[in-house]
C-alpha cells in the first residue's frame, strides 16, 4: 500500500477512526475523574564524609557519591519504613508506606531527592519530614564503626531544609492523560482500519471487478440515499445521476451481440441483496425509453419482487403460462409511462428449478423473441440456488450485478465458475451502489430449498376458473384488462 492507498483507507474508515479516538479520550477522561489526587512532598538529603584536608575531601566526595547511589535503594526499603511507622504511630504497614516513597540521586552529586506521595497534602509533608529525620539516624547507625574509639561515623547524611510540598496534586494530570489517550486511540484506530481494509475481500473498484471476471464492467450505478423510497428510475428526473447511469448501461448493451436482432439477457447476482431485481426493472425502463421493444420477465420463482416494485399483480404470470393454465398474451401486463410489458412470476411452484428447465420455458422465450427486441429476465442469485444457471443457458448473455462494498471476491469467482460450468455467457457486470466521486461472504442469507431461498410471505392461491378465464387469447385491450381483473379478484 502506498500513501494514496492509506489516504483512501482513512477516507473510507473515517467513522471508525473518529469513534475509536473519541472512545479512548472518553475512557481516559473517566479514569482521570475517578482517580484520587496524589500530593508529593520532597525532602533533600546530603551525604558527606567528615574530612578536613582537600585531598581527603576529594576522596571523600567520590566515596559519598558512590554511597548515595546505595542510599537511594535504602530509603525505599522496609527498614526505614518501619522506623517511620513507629515514629509517627501510623495505622499502616511498612510495605504500603514504602510504596509511597521514591528516591533519586541528582547526577554527579551527593544529594538525594526523597519524595513521598499521599492523597493528603499535609500528611505527605509530615511523612517526608519523618523519612528525612529517620534516614539521618539510620545512616549514622549503619556507618558507625563497631568497636571504634571515636563515635564519629565514617559518613553522614543531613537534611537540607524543610520538605517542599506543591499546592497542586502531581496526579492525575487531565491534559496529559487525555492527550496521550487521543494519540494512542488515533494510532490504534488507524491500525484497526488498515487491518480491516487488508481483510476486506469485498469489491471496492471497477478495475478489481473486471480483473475477476474477464468481462467488461458495463455500468456503474451510483449510490442514491433515496433509493429505498424511489427504487425505480420512473420516479426520478431524467437527468438524475442514477437515471443517467442506466442510460450508459443501455448504450453499452447495444454493442453486445450486434448480429442478434432479438436478445435475451438474464440479470442476476451472486447472493441476495445485491440489487438484481431493481436493476432489471430499471434496465427494462431505460431500454423502453430508448425506443426498444422490451419485455420484463420475472423468473425469480422463490422470492419474486417485480410485482411488488411495479405495482402489478403476481398471481397471473410465468408459472401459469408454463403449466398451460394461461396464454402468454393474457399473462402480460403493462407497467410505467411507456407501457412496458411485464410477465410477473405467477403462483409459486414447489420446485422452481424443474419448471424453469422445461421445454415450456424455451417455447415462451421463443415466442417473446418474435415480438420484442430485448427480453430482460430477472433471475434468482447464482450461488444459493441453481435457477439462474438454468436460465443463463437459454439466454444470449448474463449480466451479473455486484454490490459495491458487500459482494466479496470469492462470491464473484463462485458466480463465474457457476456460469462456466453450464457454458453460459457472461456479457458483463454491473457495479451497484458505487460511491460517487468525492465520496469517501458468506452465503448464509436464510434461503430455503437448500439455502433458504423461499418466499418471505405465503403467496395467495389462484382460483383455477379465473386462471382459465384469463388464459383466453385477447381480442382487444379491453379483454386484456377484464382478464387481469378477473385473475386478481379470484386470487383474493
Amino acid at each position: 500500500m502506498d500513501l494514496r492507498d492509506y489516504l483512501k483507507v482513512l477516507r473510507r474508515r473515517w467513522i471508525l477512526i473518529v469513534l475509536s479516538s473519541l472512545l479512548a479520550v472518553g475512557a481516559a477522561a473517566v479514569v482521570t475523574m475517578q482517580t484520587t489526587p496524589q500530593y508529593a512532598s520532597t525532602v533533600r538529603l546530603f551525604v558527606s564524609v567528615p574530612e578536613s584536608d582537600a585531598a581527603a575531601a576529594y576522596q571523600g566526595g567520590l566515596f559519598s557519591e558512590q554511597r548515595a547511589a546505595s542510599y537511594a535503594d535504602l530509603v525505599t526499603g522496609p527498614e526505614l519504613a518501619d522506623r517511620v511507622v513507629d515514629r509517627l504511630d501510623l495505622d499502616q504497614d511498612a510495605e504500603s508506606l514504602g510504596n509511597q516513597i521514591t528516591a533519586t540521586v541528582v547526577p554527579k552529586t551527593v544529594i538525594l531527592n526523597v519524595t513521598v506521595t499521599d492523597p493528603d497534602r499535609v500528611r505527605a509533608s509530615t511523612l517526608a519530614g519523618a523519612v528525612g529525620r529517620e534516614f539521618v539516624t539510620f545512616v549514622a547507625e549503619l556507618e558507625a564503626s563497631p568497636g571504634a574509639k571515636s563515635s564519629r561515623p565514617a559518613i553522614k547524611a543531613s537534611v537540607l531544609g524543610h520538605p517542599r510540598t506543591p499546592d497542586q496534586p502531581v496526579s492525575p494530570q487531565p491534559v496529559r492523560n487525555i492527550g496521550i489517550a487521543a494519540l494512542l486511540g488515533l494510532l490504534l484506530a488507524v491500525g484497526i482500519a488498515a487491518l480491516r481494509e487488508s481483510l476486506d475481500t469485498s469489491l471496492r473498484s471497477a478495475d478489481d471487478l473486471a480483473s475477476l471476471t474477464d468481462a467488461p464492467v458495463l455500468g456503474s450505478i451510483p449510490f442514491d440515499p433515496e433509493a429505498k423510497e424511489k427504487k425505480l428510475i420512473t420516479s426520478l428526473e431524467s437527468h438524475a445521476p442514477r437515471a443517467e447511469a442506466f442510460k450508459v448501461l443501455r448504450t453499452n448493451l447495444q454493442f453486445v451481440g450486434i448480429d442478434q436482432p432479438n436478445k435475451v439477457f438474464v440479470v442476476t447476482s451472486s447472493v441476495p441483496g445485491d440489487g438484481k431485481t431493481t436493476n432489471a426493472c430499471n434496465l427494462a425502463a431505460t431500454l423502453a425509453q430508448g425506443g426498444q421493444r422490451v419485455v420484463l420477465v420475472e423468473a425469480d420463482l422463490r422470492r419474486p419482487r417485480v410485482g411488488e416494485y411495479t405495482g402489478l399483480e403476481s398471481a397471473l404470470g410465468l408459472t401459469t403460462v408454463l403449466i398451460g393454465r394461461s396464454r402468454l398474451e393474457s399473462a402480460l401486463q403493462t407497467w410505467g409511462p411507456d407501457g412496458i410489458p411485464v410477465l410477473t412470476s405467477g403462483a409459486l411452484p414447489p420446485d422452481p428449478a424443474e419448471l424453469l428447465q422445461s421445454r415450456a420455458l424455451s417455447g415462451v422465450l421463443a415466442k417473446l423473441r418474435e415480438h420484442f427486441d430485448t427480453i430482460i429476465i430477472d433471475a434468482p442469485p447464482l450461488l444459493p440456488v441453481t435457477d439462474a444457471g438454468i436460465l443463463a443457458t437459454q439466454a444470449d448473455g448474463t449480466l451479473l450485478v455486484v454490490r459495491y462494498g458487500k459482494t466479496s471476491r470469492d462470491q464473484i469467482r463462485g458466480s463465474v465458475a457457476r456460469l462456466n460450468s453450464v457454458n453460459a455467457r457472461l456479457i458483463g457486470t454491473l457495479l451497484n451502489r458505487s460511491p460517487q466521486k468525492g465520496d469517501g461472504g458468506s452465503y448464509g442469507y436464510g434461503y430455503g430449498y437448500g439455502y433458504g431461498y423461499a418466499p418471505a410471505t405465503r403467496r395467495r392461491r389462484v382460483d383455477t376458473d379465473y386462471v382459465r378465464q384469463a388464459a383466453r387469447p385477447w381480442t382487444s385491450p379491453s379483454d386484456r384488462t377484464s382478464a387481469q381483473k378477473g385473475a386478481r379478484s379470484g386470487a383474493s
